[in-house]
Formats: C-alpha cells, structure tokens, sequence
C-alpha cells in the first residue's frame, strides 16, 4: 500500500508534469516526456509509447525505454525503431486481442498484469523471445489507452515491471500506479492532441502564406525566390546574433516561439506585392510598361531612316534631266550620313534604357537633344516629336529603370504588408509578426520608410530582416534589371551602408564575423559569385 504521503507526493509530480507538457511545443519531445514522466510516477523500468496511424489499423512504435538493459529508441535517443507496426485487426477485420496494446486500444480499457508469463488471455511469446535473448524477466505490464478530447484513442501507454520503492524488486503495478498512470496519459493525451492542432494550424497557415508567396511568384517570376531567401538568411543571421555573448547585442535571445514568429514574418514580408502592378515589379527597363516601347522608337528610327532615303531618290530623280553623277553622288553620301546618325542615336537610346548604369549630364542632354531635333510624321502624315513626354522621362531616369512615381508605387508594398498584417488577429506568440515584416525598408538614421523610424524605435528582428532583405536584393540574380553582385562587391556595398547609416552596425560586424554571408552564398548563390571578401 501506498502511504498517504507517497501518494500526495506523486499527485504533486502528476500536476508538474502536466504544466510541463502543456508548455511544451515540440511533438518529439512532447512524446518523451510522457513515457519518462510515466516510467517515474509509476516506478517502472521501461516502458513504450505508441501512436495510432492515421488510418487507425495499427499502432506505431513511437519510443521505447528499458532503463536496467540501457535500452533507448526513437524520441530524441538517435537510435530509430525499427519495429513493424502493431496490426489491431487481421485481414477478415477481427480484432487482434492477443496484444496487450492492441487491447488497451481497441477496447479502450486499461490492461494491468501481474507476471505475463502466467497470463493466459494474451500472447506474450515475443516477449519471451526478448527475454531470453537478453536476459531479462518481463514481469509486470500496464497498459493505458490515451483517448483525445473526442474519445479518440490515438495511443497507447505501456509500462513495464514496476519496481518497489527503494529497491529493484519488480511488482505488480498498484491500483495508484494505475490510476496515475491513467491520470497522466488522460493529460498527456490532451497535451498532443493541442500540439497536433496547433501544429495542423500552424501547417495551414504556413501553407496559406506560401499560397501568397506562390500567387507573388506567378505574377513575378523575379520575387518568389526573395521571399524565400530572405527568410532564410533572416534566421541565419539572427541565430548567430542568439549565440554573441559579448558586445552591445549579448542580451538578444531567442526561444522557440521568437523563432517561429521571426520565421512567419520573414514569409510575409513582402505580402504587399500581391497588390503592386507586375509591370511595374518586373520593370526591366525604362521604357518598360506592359511592353518595352523601345521597339517603337526603333520603329520611328526607321521611319527617319525611310525618309532620308526616299528623299535622297527622289533628288536623285529630279536630277535625272541633267544627268549629273556628282551630284547623285553627293545625295547619297548625304543620306548615309543621316542614317548612319540616326542608327548612332537609336543605339544610344537603347544603351540608356537598360539603365544600369548612372546617367551622366551629357548622356541626359543628349536624351533631350534627340526629342527635340528629330520629327518624325506619324500614321496620320502628322509631324509629331520624336519621343513622347512620358518616354522622354523615363529614358532621363538618371539609375535604374523608376520613375519617381514607380518608385513611390514599389515602396507602397511595404505600406500595403502592414495593413494587411495588422488587419490579421495575431496570437499573443506573433503579435510582433507586423512590426517584424514591416520595418525591413527602416534605416537606422531614420531615413528609410514608410515610418522613418531610427534605429531606437526598431526591434533587433526588423534590423536583422532589413539586412537580409538588402543583402539578397543585391546578390540575387533573377532580377530583370541587373545582374547579381559577387559576394565581396555585396560586402563592400552593405560595408558602405554601415558607414552611411542606412544598417545596423552591430549586426553587420556579425554578419560579417560569423561569416553567415558565405554560409548563405553556398546555399543559394551561383558557384561564380562566390570571391574572397576583403574590408
């Protein structure tokens, strides 16, 4: 018999144990701390721990445990269980009763034997066999269905020889041990059944947020891979930031819910550009909309080009009375000198709407130049300036292929990613979702946007974020508009930011003394890119 005292003391154990395994998130682990849990409150030896498969035919070895026999498999041992399943019924659908698990399962009761050996109603040859390879005596069992909240059983406890206190002495297992032994397989089933929830939900809502990354993706060949990639170097970074025990960052820490909700916001943090026109996204050059209106000014080119020719033959043709070669000679010179200009200016004109490069005063004067001497008669026979007024700015955007206006409407992603993140009714555990994924556009000198926040006004998280967002944008090399840099040209640039108060300096230093811009150059940049870096 169990003394009162003994028996207050194991209900105080069951409590702890139950708090512990609702706190706990991880299902492997989940698992192991029910068996261990069990094997203590009871006193027994080993025990193992079966989930119910989803089709619910079989029961699945999930862990076991022998403490005497040193024995340790799955959970977290390392050593993987190799044992098949445990068939509840056979191929005419009977039920398989001759399993001491199986019929805790099936019939929803609690299976509690003294010595299996004498035991006639079950089959307990397996464990003979074990027995007499190892040397062990398989005494006592209690097995214990684990029902969910529904009734369900998704599992089974079984626990083996139970010792009597103080010594090795294997007994039966008491009407106590039985009781909290259901106590406890009754809290721990509800315990996995909330992480199996949480973790379907948690499924689904990743699978929802890959959905958005997806439909991103159809519309913008050139961000899908962003909006994996910077998740991924966001946590790289912020691991080691996690790991610095010295410096002005040794107080940052991160448990598993900061890293979940770090790892959600980097998934969503372009989510705004679901609602930026594609034309303006994959804006390969200046002249781009839904189509590249360079090939019409190639057209009005030739047209020029037609013209100076047709008027050169028809000169050519009035002459014809007086028949003078020299001057046909000269006409004709003329018109490939017209042309041989206009083919400069066109090919001028095509160089600068890539746009990757700084335009110069005098490549901006020669844009302007060229809209105004050339004219050019248009479908109607009417004289019309050569470029329009729309073509002639864009082709003046002195970097890149914005306009000042397509600028504003990119930056506007960032602004749509906060409404639509704070419309969204965020846990307590990712409550800071949107100020994560919002704030990677922030400069720590308070001159980025949308809020212009400065460097004190900015979690850790959305400065880690916003270098993970810059370093990929600039070593990518699926963007329309550029090539992507080698990693010590990427470097030095960000090294440049540093310095200019457009990033975090600290974490940068990490960034760079860790070395987790090599270790995400050989994950997802091209072997080309990747050089020695030098500061």
């Amino acid at each position: 018999m169990d003394s009162a005292d003994d028996l207050i003391k194991r209900l105080e154990q069951l409590n702890a144990i139950g708090a512990a395994l609702s706190r706990e998130r991880d299902i492997t682990r989940l698992l192991e701390h029910i068996l261990l849990a069990a094997k203590q409150i009871t006193n027994a030896d080993g025990g193992t721990l079966y989930r119910m498969t989803g089709d619910g035919q079989s029961l699945r070895f999930e862990m076991l445990r022998t403490d005497s026999l040193n024995i340790a498999m799955g959970g977290t041992s390392g050593s993987a269980i190799s044992f098949p399943d445990l068939p509840l019924y056979d191929a005419a659908g009977t039920p398989n009763d001759s399993l001491v698990a199986g019929y805790a399962a099936i019939h929803v009761q609690t299976v509690n034997i003294a010595d299996a050996y004498s035991e006639p109603n079950f089959d307990f040859s397996g464990t003979r066999r074990f027995d007499e390879r190892t040397g062990y005596r398989s005494k006592s069992f209690l097995a214990v269905p684990m029902k969910d909240h529904e009734g369900e059983v998704i599992g089974v406890l079984q626990l083996i020889n139970a010792q009597a206190p103080g010594s090795k002495e294997v007994v039966a297992f008491s009407l106590a041990d039985q009781s909290l032994a259901e106590s406890l397989a009754s809290q721990a089933a509800i315990a996995l059944s909330n992480r199996l929830l949480m973790t379907q939900l948690e499924e689904l809502f990743e699978s929802f947020i890959n959905v958005i990354n997806l439909a991103i993706d159809e519309k913008s060949p050139y961000t899908g891979g962003h909006c994996q990639r910077v998740p991924a170097l966001t946590m790289m970074l912020a691991e080691a930031v996690a790991e610095t025990v010295e410096g002005p960052l040794a107080g940052f820490k991160m448990d598993d819910r900061d890293r979940y909700e770090l790892k959600i916001a980097g998934l969503l943090h372009d989510c705004g550009k679901i609602a930026t026109p594609v034309h303006v996204v994959d804006k390969a050059t200046k002249l781009q909309t839904l189509f590249d209106r360079v090939d019409l000014i190639d057209t009005r080119f030739e047209v020029l080009k037609r013209d100076a020719e047709l008027q050169a033959l028809r000169q050519q043709l009035a002459l014809r009375a007086c028949v003078d070669p020299q001057a046909e000679a000269d006409l004709a010179a003329n018109a490939r000198l017209v042309v041989a200009a206009l083919e400069a200016d066109r090919e001028f004109l095509r160089a600068t709407n890539v746009g990757s490069e700084t335009m110069s005063e005098v490549a901006l004067a020669r844009v302007r130049a060229i809209a105004s001497e050339h004219v050019w008669c248009n479908v109607d026979g009417v004289q019309a300036p050569f470029l329009t007024a729309d073509e002639l700015e864009n082709l003046s955007i002195r970097a890149g292929t914005l306009t000042a206006a397509e600028r504003k409407t990119i930056n506007q992603h960032i602004v749509t990613t906060i409404k639509m993140l704070e419309q969204l009714p965020w846990p307590k555990h990712l409550r800071n979702v949107p100020e994560y994924a919002g704030g990677h556009h922030e400069r720590v000198d308070g001159k980025g946007y949308p809020k212009g926040l400065s460097r004190d006004q900015m979690s850790v998280q959305a400065r880690v974020m916003g270098i993970a967002d810059i370093f990929e944008a600039l070593t990518a090399t699926d963007r329309p508009y550029k090539v992507g840099m080698k990693l010590s040209q990427a470097v030095a640039t960000m090294n440049k930011f540093k310095a200019n108060g457009h990033l975090d300096p600290d974490l940068f230093d990490i960034f760079v003394e860790k070395g987790i811009y090599r270790r995400y150059a050989e994950l997802f940049l091209d072997p080309s890119q990747i050089d020695e870096i030098s500061l």
